[in-house]
């Protein structure tokens, strides 16, 4: 018997015109692994959460919800709580006790289980995972890796039969999403439970999974295993998930695919795929050695002046605590894009924050244009100077409708009405926002938010832009459009820095990397050094290609470099 099934399921939000669901139609069987994609806005996330009947939206729902042959609305109580079990996105958003150990025991406290039980519990989650020397420390001590693992051991405790995520790792670093998803699958594995997994994060997640499930505008369009999908990419070629899809299967390519061989997953396949199609006689894209790989799109408006400057920074948050940063010193010229990238809790939104002046070291300086901040009064530093882009959007949002919020924006610097109009129009026009002028901001999805923040920051006209994690929830396609509006800005003069784990999207967009590690800024470099000197942090791109071609760190670069050199035939 299938462990979950949906039939005809459709859902349409109060007041929308359009469905969010339109006849969703899916059988999952127990122990299947199962992806679920799409762009923002597919659907991915309310089918998910119509799948729990605690946590589904509020709205008009036709079809049916079935788990373990049980329509949703005839299960007891007890079983849909603790059988289904569910992990958000943000990691803070679930948690609801200051200690590890209360955290773990909530869910079954709610249950009624015996001390004895929770302790019996306690013990076996905590030696399986690994995170016995937690259970006694502060929840807020924990790093966002180690809480998003404590949600999943808190709803695992609970023993479920389904098990769904909504794109857990989007708020991680590399090295710990890998670490989650590794566990993940660990779990199904060994286990038998079954996992429904959201996720925009394909490269990773794909290559572990038995089924894929791709949403568009609120339908179902494939459903099949993980491999086939390249051949269903390669009949809709402008699908705006196609770029979302595991480096190895980009590069896979259609006469690969004609030839019907079979379609590689993993970086392991695809190195041996190159190996094996591809010569190498033109092994790089750089000239000389040793130089870096320019395009006139990476130089244009490019100049030596420093526009951010930290200056030996020393950083606690409390006068007992940690420095967060020590001695960290960095210099970002105008008109580049700079990323920042680093594991979770090492100071990359702090560092974020002291640019911003929202904290201040308490030894060496921050500088913008040459000013310390400190010097900078506040309508001259967030009206004319800065804007930044936090990592939880929502904290911008002040207005019930999301036109509102951004006319708001324009009205508050002395805009006319008609003009902060049209301003408004056009930036939600380029980024895909006009058709949700009516809607409040927190109705939105997780990436349509993202967006919505983004237009709030381009509408001050900055000279100077911070993002932090802009990328988390947004699909693809609208990556590669964000990569071409940064670079659109930084040929226009403005400086873009940005805090990310997405490390192929800092590949594709940014002028310079920094590694920020241990307190301190690592030497900057362009993305094909940086990424092609590193082993573990760095593009699958790189991990593809390198001991074949040279310094190619994104998938455009060995795409570019397969072209060059003649395809290996069979003879």
């Amino acid at each position: 018997m299938a462990i979950l099934q949906t039939k005809n399921l459709t859902f349409r939000y109060p007041e929308e015109k359009e469905n969010a669901l339109s006849g969703v139609t899916l059988t999952v069987e127990p122990g299947e692994f199962v992806v679920i994609a799409g762009a923002s806005g597919s659907g991915k996330t309310t089918l998910l959460r119509l799948l729990k009947r605690e946590i589904a939206p509020y709205g008009k729902k036709t079809g049916d919800v079935l788990f373990d042959g049980i329509p949703q609305e005839e299960m007891e109580e007890r079983d849909s709580v603790s059988g289904i079990g569910f992990v958000f996105q943000n990691p803070e958003s679930q948690i609801v006790a200051d200690r590890v150990m209360h955290e773990l025991a909530f869910g079954m406290e709610s249950l009624g289980l015996s001390n004895g039980e929770m302790g019996r519990r306690i013990a076996e989650i905590t030696g399986y995972f690994g995170i016995g020397d937690l259970v006694r420390r502060e929840v807020h001590d924990l790093s966002g890796g180690e809480k998003q693992m404590l949600n999943l051991a808190s709803v695992l405790v609970m023993r479920p039969k389904l098990l769904l995520l909504d794109e857990p790792t989007a708020q991680l670093d590399p090295i710990a999403a890998s670490n989650f998803l590794s566990t993940l699958k660990k779990l199904n594995l060994e286990t038998g439970i079954t996992v429904i997994l959201t996720e925009h994060r394909l490269e990773e997640a794909l290559p572990i999974a038995d089924r894929l499930v791709l949403m568009d505008q609120g339908h179902a369009v494939f459903d099949g295993r993980p491999e086939e999908a390249a051949r269903f990419f390669e009949t809709a070629p402008d699908h705006p998930m196609k770029d979302g899809l595991p480096t190895a299967m980009r590069l896979f390519g259609n006469d690969a695919a004609m030839e019907g061989l079979p379609c590689p997953l993993s970086v392991r396949d695809g190195r041996a795929f190159l190996r094996e199609r591809y010569g190498n006689e033109v092994r790089s894209l750089v000239k000389d050695a040793g130089e870096e790989e320019k395009t006139p799109e990476k130089t244009a408006g490019k100049e030596e002046t420093a526009a951010v400057e930290l200056d030996r920074v020393w950083f606690r948050y409390e006068k007992e605590s940690r420095d967060v940063l020590r001695e960290a010193s960095l210099k970002i010229r105008k008109g580049e894009h700079f990323a920042i990238l680093g594991g979770n809790g090492e100071g990359k939104s702090t560092a974020l924050r002291i640019i911003s002046g929202l904290v201040k070291p308490y030894r060496g300086s921050a500088r913008l244009f040459g000013r310390k901040t400190t010097e900078l009064k506040g309508p001259e530093l967030y009206g004319k100077i800065l804007a930044m882009l936090p990592q939880d959007p929502k904290t911008v949002f002040l207005k019930k409708t999301l036109k509102d919020d951004l006319t708001d924006v324009l009205l508050k610097n002395g805009e006319s009405k008609e003009k902060a109009g049209e301003k408004v129009r056009s930036v939600a026009e380029e980024l895909g926002l006009a058709s949700l002028f009516d809607r409040h901001p927190y109705d939105l999805s997780g990436g349509e938010q993202e967006k919505a923040a983004l237009a709030k920051a381009l509408l001050k006209d900055p000279e100077i832009l911070l993002l932090d994690e802009p990328t988390k929830g947004l699909d693809a396609a609208f990556k590669k459009e964000l990569s071409g509006m940064i670079r659109k800005l930084t040929s226009n003069g403005v400086t873009v820095v940005t805090v990310t784990h997405d490390v192929e999207f800092a590949a594709v967009s940014a002028d310079r990397l920094t590694f920020l590690f241990d307190g301190g800024f690592r030497e900057g470099a362009a993305p094909e050094t940086f990424f092609s000197e590193n082993v573990f942090y760095t593009t699958a791109a790189s991990r593809i290609s390198r001991d074949h071609y040279d310094r190619a760190v994104t998938v455009e670069s060995v795409e570019r470099l397969m072209e060059l050199n003649e395809r290996k035939r069979a003879e």
